[in-house]
């Protein structure tokens, strides 16, 4: 073995270009990879962890109390299938104002609970205590971090509803309720409803919960149950932003590792062919077939390992950003995100090398059959008749010679050929993909811009600690309309809302006056007009089981509306609907709205405008929002990142088979030079000889990267992109990727082409 390594030591030593493309092959891949992995870890591993930790519930479902009773609903718990159960609770909505607890004003979902422990859903307490006596209240604090001890005490009195004073907050993973009252005070507030939190033996798809539920609820009356709500929407909500880059991140770190088995397999095989020789004399001296086998491997593992070391150490130090990107605005309550476990880091350390092994296997194991002889007598040129046909009948058209026999020589290793021209092929792939992704991106930016210039502005009042304004909100409204340069108003309002059967409380936005928003953001559908109509985004619809066309009962203030989905967006917060402003007239006619944008004209100045919005009343705040789109400029610059890494790895590819073409040939461009070839004659048959694998390549990855595009974009769960962002594909552009594969073919092939052409020949002879 000491031989083995000190042979191998130096052959990595003395071929220090083919040392350094595997290295620097290995350290790109490591780190592609590395990201895909860290991401997908991330996403889902402190979900699952804090889950398990506060024994979150499989399912929270809600009952209809005047169809069944507290005993029937306390023996599901002892059905087939329920591992835990805890209630039932009493479970009632509650109104509150604009602005109390820096909320919006709308409803809250309360339970009535007896403590925070149990054994489903234990619920973590971040400020003051347990609602022990009737008039406490604890509320659900679902961001991260606790909102300060300075809120409790802060008093809810709404109509209707009894006088309540917060003395805790508290997070719930299971999302169970929006707020806690002692069960005693939730009897006296007459609840319709009541909770019930299930533990399953199996929850690991919708349908086995759907199933474990309904055995569980089997012999309960028809219609008592009102609604249920799976921990696996709450996962989905919880790496949605994330879950949105990983298809992408996947699939470059997918074309990363072939290409890093293509090129390492070239690599090492042309390390073979163009080491017969040393081959032939390690045999001489006494090294044994397994001994020969095993110095190619070790001089292979040797930048293979530095490679993976460095790409690991690149890979963390970049994981670190994108997963803080990544999620961003994620609600979590104690939960830690953006990190990742050790073991990505130790299967990128131990799995990358282990991979350069494999790929060199084959190759290295036709060093060990090659007898000592062979080995010595076969020099670095190609087989007798390899290629030849094709030579003759390109040597007999009227193509230039160097272009003709520069054409002919892939023929001559067709194995390395095939793997160079794969290489090529996943290059055009990641361009293609990448080119795609900015389209789309670009696009959907653009129909966010698609408004035009706007001006927010925002009223004062409790909510934001303001002045309110003198004027009402039709006054304003009107003001803003009759001001210079404004080309339309919209007004918004917010409210918490409850969905009938559901725990979590959604947000409501809506909307009047100028509709030229949803010209830009409905993607299937119509925007909502009518009373009882509603939008909203694909993330809001997926985790409720929604489609255009369903209906369900929205419910505010104490009032109940059925709603329609009548369209979907392009993107929205998964918590959030859009209604049309008459539903809002039916649930709550005494809210106003508390903001507005001005569409501006083309031509007005917005920072002027809004100066004049201010000075029509004390209590209004104007800006101008950023047109920016953070998503747009993540997917831009990771496609751009993972581009250039993979373009670079391909190129390299290139540039291993030109260089050994060139060593391999070196007798018969001495021998070209010396009947009158010149340098740069030199280099266009060396280009040449990859040209056409590029234009190959170009043909083949474009197809393939236009597919995976599509499915690239038509799984981002929190966007729903329409067809006219998806095809984003013309001819000039198809024109430009197709030479792509040249370009590639050309910046590997070029320094080992200028190297070929700037050799004497009396070198190049003599070497022989």
């Amino acid at each position: 073995m000491n031989a083995v390594w000190r042979a191998a030591r130096a052959a990595a030593r003395r071929r220090r270009v083919q040392t350094f493309v595997i290295g620097l092959v290995v350290l790109c891949s490591t780190t592609t990879v590395l990201l895909a992995l860290a991401l997908l870890d991330a996403a889902s591993g402190p979900f699952e962890k804090a889950y398990a930790r506060q024994h979150g519930a499989h399912v929270v479902a809600s009952f209809d109390t005047a169809k069944v009773s507290p005993e029937q609903l306390a023996r599901t718990a002892a059905r087939p299938g329920v591992e835990a159960s805890a209630g039932p609770f009493g479970q009632a909505v509650v109104n509150v104002p604009d602005g109390w607890l820096w909320m919006a004003g709308g409803t809250l979902s309360v339970v009535g609970r007896a403590d925070p422990a149990g054994p489903v859903d234990r619920i973590d307490l971040l400020e003051g205590h347990w609602a022990a006596a009737p008039g406490e209240i604890v509320v659900n604090w679902s961001s991260q971090g606790s909102p300060g001890p300075e809120l409790l005490g802060t008093t809810l009195d709404g109509p209707g509803a009894p006088k309540l004073t917060v003395v805790g907050f508290a997070t719930s993973m299971s999302k169970s309720a929006s707020a806690w009252v002692t069960p005693g005070q939730m009897a006296a507030m007459h609840p319709s409803s009541a909770q019930m939190l299930y533990r399953f033996t199996d929850p690991s798809s919708a349908a086995r919960l759907d199933a474990a539920l309904g055995g569980a609820t089997a012999e309960l009356p028809a219609g008592a149950l009102t609604g249920a709500q799976t921990h696996l929407t709450l996962k989905a909500a919880f790496s949605a932003l994330a879950d949105s880059y990983l298809p992408f991140i996947t699939f470059f770190g997918v074309l990363g590792l072939l290409v890093s088995c293509l090129i390492v397999g070239n690599v090492v095989s042309g390390a073979v062919v163009s080491g017969y020789r040393h081959i032939g004399v390690l045999k001489a001296v006494g090294f044994t077939p397994n001994q020969v086998v095993g110095v190619y491997l070790t001089m292979v593992s040797l930048p293979a390992v530095v490679g993976c070391l460095l790409g690991t150490l690149a890979g963390n130090a970049l994981a670190g950003p994108l997963l803080k990107v990544a999620f961003t605005g994620i609600e979590t309550g104690r939960a830690s995100v953006g990190a990742f476990g050790a073991w990505v880091s130790v299967v990128c350390l131990a799995g990358m090398p282990a991979l350069v092994l494999l790929a060199a296997l084959a190759p290295a194991l036709r060093a060990h059959r090659l007898p000592a002889a062979l080995a010595i007598s076969a020099g670095g040129a190609p087989r007798t008749g390899r290629g030849r046909r094709v030579q003759r009948l390109l040597g007999g058209s009227r193509l230039p010679r160097p272009v003709s026999l520069g054409l002919g020589q892939p023929f001559a290793r067709p194995a390395r050929t095939l793997l160079t021209l794969s290489a090529i092929v996943l290059g055009v792939t990641t361009v293609t993909l990448s080119t795609g992704l900015t389209g789309t991106m670009l696009a959907y930016a653009d129909g966010i811009r698609g408004e035009g210039t706007r001006v927010q502005v925002s009223a004062g009042g409790p909510g934001n600690g303001r002045t309110p304004p003198a004027l009402t909100d039709g006054q304003i409204e009107d003001r803003l309309r009759a001001l210079p340069g404004t080309a339309g108003v919209r007004a918004r309002a917010l409210s918490q809302a409850h969905l009938a059967g559901q725990a979590q409380t959604v947000f409501a936005d809506f909307y009047r006056g100028d509709g030229s928003r949803y010209a830009y953001q409905i993607v299937r559908g119509r925007a909502p007009k009518a009373e009882g109509e509603i939008v909203a985004g694909p993330a809001f619809l997926t985790q409720r089981g929604l489609e255009v066309g369903d209906r369900v009962t929205l419910e505010l203030h104490g009032r109940q509306a059925p709603v329609v989905v009548v369209g979907e967006l392009i993107e929205g917060n998964a918590q959030a609907l859009e209604a049309s402003w008459p539903t809002l007239l039916k649930l709550a006619p005494d809210l106003h709205a508390a903001e507005y944008t001005a569409r501006l004209a083309p031509g007005t100045d917005a920072r002027a405008y809004a100066e004049a919005v201010e000075a029509i009343d004390p209590g209004l705040r104007a800006s101008v929002p950023d047109t920016g789109n953070a998503g747009t400029t993540t997917v831009v610059t990771f496609s751009t990142v993972f581009t250039a890494l993979l373009t670079l790895v391909a190129s390299l590819g290139v540039f291993n088979t030109v260089l050994l073409n060139t060593r391999e040939r070196r007798r018969d461009l001495g021998m070209l030079k010396s009947i009158g070839m010149t340098p740069r004659q030199v280099v266009v048959m060396t280009v040449t000889s990859v040209a056409g694998l590029g234009a190959a390549g170009g043909l083949l990855g474009i197809p393939l990267g236009m597919v995976a595009h599509r499915l690239v974009v038509d799984h981002v769960g929190v966007v729903a992109f329409p067809e006219a962002m998806k095809d984003v594909w013309h001819a000039p552009q198809l024109a430009g990727l197709l030479l792509a594969g040249v370009m590639i073919a050309v910046l590997g092939a070029l320094v080992p082409a200028r190297a070929a052409a700037r050799a004497t020949i009396a070198t190049v002879l003599h070497t022989e």
